[in-house]
């Protein structure tokens, strides 16, 4: 099963909206054949070991397949893997866990079941949900994983207040942080983000096959016509209420264009959520400033905190998040360290926002 795992992340680019999915076909004790998900409308795991199982002269008749998520049992764009295991001859089926789309939850492996085929489930279940943490979250909340990237120095400033903060990470920690936005299927910025660095928002520094979709929080749409984050139209733009006129420039480039008003006048951050949710993306990974940092934390939008730490100290300059001064520590924002580890000399926490 962790081989099983281990393929799964060959797709960790590519399979979206589907789930990163890996499989092994064992037969007396050797293994037979090997797949990983393709991109959408191409074959699942399941399919791609058998096919290398034949490819290699091997009949999988009796054979036990180890898969890391429960096979599908419904029609999308391929047909049901878990009808191809049962007419390929699969004895025995083990899964790391259920398929939480509720086309399938339980469905494939009580087809499976139906068929004479043993069946386990739960396996190295906790590292399967991670692989495709995104993609759950979808399933079972209709919303993305949302990941907010932040790079500080060890007293928590992310720049000078005169907007100078490049670098103050190395070139590790960036690279990382590039393969973060990689593995993303959207990357959120505001207004504030472009109006002073005008960034591409694009993965450089690692190898990837497809670019994310660039997603920019603006009021008004203010946004340049030519700012970097709408080059070639590869992008979404959330507003307010803003003039009509701006937002059909913005749609005559390919732009989509969201109006999601909330009663202040702002972008209606959990709104924009539920809509990225619904245009299946799976992970929305957010490099923004410390104004929208603070709101989306405040409005309850943030899974997980994506934090580089550099070995110096800045002292008065701006913070990572824009939020209200507290009297009282009950309403703080509890979070849950889930992997910290030194990238040369920078510190990298991931930390969970608690939810009990």
């Amino acid at each position: 099963m962790r081989r099983a795992l281990a393929l799964g992340e060959h797709g960790m680019f590519t399979t979206a909206p589907n789930p990163r999915v890996g499989c092994v076909i064992v037969s007396q004790g050797r293994v037979i054949g090997e797949g990983w998900t393709q991109p959408a409308g191409q074959d699942h795991a399941e399919i791609q070991a058998l096919k290398h199982a034949a490819a290699r002269g091997h009949s999988v008749r009796g054979a036990t397949a180890y898969v890391t998520l429960e096979p599908c049992s419904h029609f999308g764009r391929t047909p049901p893997c878990a009808n191809a295991l049962i007419e390929a001859g699969i004895k025995r089926v083990i899964a790391a866990m259920e398929d939480p789309n509720p086309l399938v939850a339980g469905r494939g492996l009580a087809i499976l079941r139906n068929a004479g085929i043993e069946v386990r489930c739960g396996l190295l279940e906790q590292e399967a949900q991670e692989l495709n943490i995104g993609f759950v979250s979808r399933m079972t909340r209709g919303l993305p994983w949302v990941r907010l990237k932040v790079a500080a120095s060890l007293d928590g400033k992310t720049a000078l207040h005169n907007g100078v903060s490049q670098w103050l990470t190395g070139e590790t920690a960036r690279a990382d942080g590039h393969a973060w936005r990689a593995r993303a299927c959207a990357i959120l910025t505001g207004i504030g983000t472009v109006r002073e660095d005008n960034p591409a928002l694009t993965v450089r520094a690692v190898p990837t096959p497809r670019q994310p979709l660039r997603v920019l929080v603006d009021s008004q749409l203010d946004v340049p016509l030519s700012a970097r984050v709408l080059a070639d139209g590869h992008a979404l733009v959330a507003c307010a209420n803003a003039p009509a006129e701006r937002a059909a420039h913005l749609r005559e480039l390919g732009i989509e264009v969201l109006d999601l008003p909330n009663p202040h006048g702002k972008v209606d951050l959990p709104a924009l959520m539920r809509a990225l949710g619904e245009r299946q993306i799976n992970e929305l990974h957010v490099e923004a400033g410390f104004k929208l940092n603070g709101s989306l934390l405040r409005e309850g939008c943030v899974d997980e905190l994506l934090t580089y730490l550099a070995p110096s100290i800045l002292g008065d300059a701006q913070g990572m998040f824009n939020l209200p001064a507290l009297t009282d520590l009950a309403p703080r924002i509890a979070l849950r360290f889930h992997d910290v580890r030194l990238l040369d000399d920078d510190l990298r926490i991931v930390a969970r926002v608690r939810r009990d």
